[in-house]
């Protein structure tokens, strides 16, 4: 093995350690010195070893958590498309409850040869992962690009929403209506997005309601991405006096819903909520939904193209493509309640009806369905 690694050195104009780190897919090697390697070993009629072999032109891996989310099918959608339309096929590869990880469903799409990989709301989003797999993967020379999560430890291109924005616009949108106890509702605080939502909330709430950084944070609650973990969130924030709730997920939104109406609160009229992704459907809840878009066919697009230009060997740059959100008013917000009720206490809320100019419709206060999604809209995945 000593002979053959000083043979492809000399064939390749390098050194034997950057020639053994090449074959073992270690990173540290640029891809011009890879690629010399590379023809070396084909030239002295050596055998890439099976990582390091021709990757298809016509593969595209894409990684999900997981697809009760309807926002994870929405970015599949929008980036299979694109990939078709520029002659690839992407291979959808989910995560699952107790089934494959995301490390093992990389190793998968590598062993396929995929021509690159999209990484969408992945371990990269999680501040407490190792990031040194993504280096490893950049190692094999497979190009890839992250969507919803940054670090400024792994070399590659990242595309994510505005997420200090995005909650400023919920918050300002509340201000005007006359909300002053305004939740968060959010998942764990290890992720990046859940980081960067909490930083817009406290500058948001300074800026609109003169609250300080320390009674802001009393407003928040971290829970699950599911349908459950708002509704748990949202009975929280509620039994601190909060008249409105801004979730970082539609689903989280519709669980708030839940939580109100269990609580015999009425959305709009006494309990405002906003949701954050815009999903499939969302306007056709019971009320429509309030919520932060969430731009997936920008992001998606923008993601794709910044692969495809690594795979032809014009590589990204180590940047973040920042996506500005919009804010859609529907059903779910109105007016604050002139006198809060509180949970459990009885009473009037005051309400004399005065509601939003988008609303329409009843929304209903049965105390069992937070919207057409009902309990099935669960989700463990997290779109941060």
């Amino acid at each position: 093995m000593t002979a053959r690694l000083a043979d492809i050195a000399a064939q390749a104009g390098v050194s034997e350690a950057t020639v053994s780190r090449v074959l073992n897919g270690k990173p540290g090697v640029s891809a011009t010195t890879r690629q010399s390697v590379l023809a070396a070993l084909d030239v002295l009629g050596y055998e890439r070893p099976v990582r390091l072999r021709q990757r298809s032109a016509g593969l595209v891996g894409l990684i999900t958590p997981e697809l009760e989310n309807p926002i994870f099918p929405a970015f599949a959608q929008v980036i299979g498309q694109a990939l078709t339309r520029q002659g690839y096929t992407p291979v959808l590869a989910t995560q699952t409850p107790g089934g494959s990880t995301e490390d093992e469903l990389t190793e998968m799409l590598v062993d396929r040869g995929v021509a690159g990989i999209i990484f969408v709301s992945g371990l990269h989003a999680d501040t407490s992962a190792d990031m040194q797999r993504y280096e490893q993967l950049r190692g094999q020379g497979v190009p890839f690009v992250l969507i919803n999560g940054f670090s400024d430890k792994v070399q590659a291109p990242f595309v994510s929403p505005d997420d200090r924005a995005a909650i400023r616009l919920a918050v300002t949108h509340l201000a005007a209506l006359g909300h002053q106890r305004i939740g968060l509702a959010l998942g764990p605080k290890r992720f990046v997005p859940v980081q960067r939502k909490i930083e817009g909330f406290l500058h948001s709430m300074r800026d609109q309601l003169g609250l300080d950084r320390a009674a802001a944070q009393e407003l928040i609650q971290h829970s699950l991405y599911t349908l459950e973990g708002g509704q748990a969130a949202a009975g929280a924030l509620l039994a601190r006096g909060c008249t409105a709730v801004v979730c970082a997920s539609d689903m989280m939104a519709l669980g708030a819903i839940r939580a109100a109406r269990q609580q015999g609160l009425d959305v709009p009229r006494e309990v405002s909520v906003v949701g954050f992704d815009d999903s499939p459907l969302i306007a056709f809840t019971d009320p429509p939904l309030t919520t932060i878009r969430q731009p997936v066919t920008a992001m998606g697009q923008a993601a794709v193209r910044a692969l495809l230009e690594e795979v032809g060997g014009t590589p990204a740059p180590h940047s973040e493509f920042v996506f500005h959100p919009e804010l859609v008013v529907r059903g779910s917000t109105a007016s604050v309640p002139k006198t809060v009720r509180v949970p459990g206490q009885g009473g009037s809320s005051g309400a004399d009806g005065s509601r939003s100019d988008t609303y329409s419709g009843r929304p209903g206060a049965d105390g069992d369905r937070a919207g057409t999604g009902d309990s099935r809209t669960g989700t463990d995945g997290s779109s941060a």
